[in-house]
């Protein structure tokens, strides 16, 4: 699962969810942005499975595909995106703040301009490929509003996606669309916490069912049955697992990123796993695409 698609690295050392990354980037990797359309194209034919995007929601109440409610750290713009039309947001510089020399240069100044999609030029364009929708906000009505726009979709594109967000906006997608994957944090506390209860019996609790179950991998061996018994149940049950790096302690997505990363799996996994660096990941887990 790319983390945001094809994104430039930066540094993680002591980062919060409050950092801006892209005033610490590092070089420039590749000509892409993070959750622009040309990014998750890339991703995809990288051989990224799923991708991940965020939405914000704009003034107009539609949603823009942006990581920040604040758009100081990467954009010429300044503000929150609640006090900007979706066709404002989509004139700004997304790619006017990122530097990886502490503001002496911008490399991607100026090639961000009308790159912000809204979400439904996403779906309109990966029509038929896995995606992950990132709500950034814990706001019950912008869950209802993302739920209208989802259920328009075709029910074999539906079954393709997951949502998550804060519980308030996961709630209000799974009263309306129960049969789609959703995943929040009160959403895997309960399915972990009742399965570590209770799946020695082999059974799984309805928590644990048709979600998505991300579980830092210093956690999952605790489950019953980790990591093939445990996996062949929650596919049984139309839920995917994927795994983070780390004991879930942490304010940011710690993916496998290096390729020394992934000795740190299971031996014979075969589930997802988050990366923030689907080019790095991508050669390691499909060589054959790149001889």
């Amino acid at each position: 699962m790319a983390n945001g698609a094809l994104s430039q690295p930066y540094i993680t050392k002591g980062l919060t969810n409050q950092t801006c990354v892209a005033a610490r980037m590092l070089p420039p990797a590749h000509p892409y942005l993070e959750n622009t359309i040309a990014s998750m194209d890339a991703a995809f034919k990288l051989g990224a499975d799923v991708v991940e995007f965020d939405v914000q929601s704009t003034k107009d109440g539609k949603f823009a595909v942006f990581h920040d409610w604040n758009l100081d750290c990467r954009t010429n713009g300044k503000g929150v995106t609640t006090t900007y039309t979706l066709a404002e947001l989509q004139k700004l510089d997304i790619g006017y703040g990122y530097t990886a020399d502490g503001g002496k240069t911008f490399p991607f100044r100026g090639k961000g301009i009308g790159l912000m999609p809204s979400l439904e030029e996403v779906l309109k364009a990966f029509p038929d490929r896995p995606l992950r929708v990132d709500i950034k906000s814990d706001n019950y009505q912008e869950g209802v509003r993302l739920a209208d726009i989802l259920s328009a979709l075709p029910a074999p594109f539906q079954k393709l996606l997951t949502v998550e967000g804060g519980d308030q906006p996961i709630d209000a997608v799974h009263q309306q669309l129960p049969q789609m994957r959703v995943v929040s944090k009160a959403i895997i506390q309960n399915c972990v916490l009742q399965y570590v209860a209770i799946g020695w019996t082999g059974y799984v609790p309805p928590a644990c069912r048709n979600i998505e179950l991300q579980l830092p991998d210093k956690v999952a061996p605790w489950l019953w049955g980790w990591p093939n018994r445990f996996l062949d149940r929650m596919d049984a049950h139309n839920t995917r697992v994927v795994l983070v790096q780390g004991n879930g302690t942490q304010d940011f997505s710690s993916g496998f990123d290096t390729p020394g990363d992934l000795k740190n799996l299971p031996t014979g996994y075969d589930a997802g796993i988050w990366t923030n660096r689907i080019d790095q990941i991508a050669p390691v887990i499909h060589p054959k695409s790149y001889k």
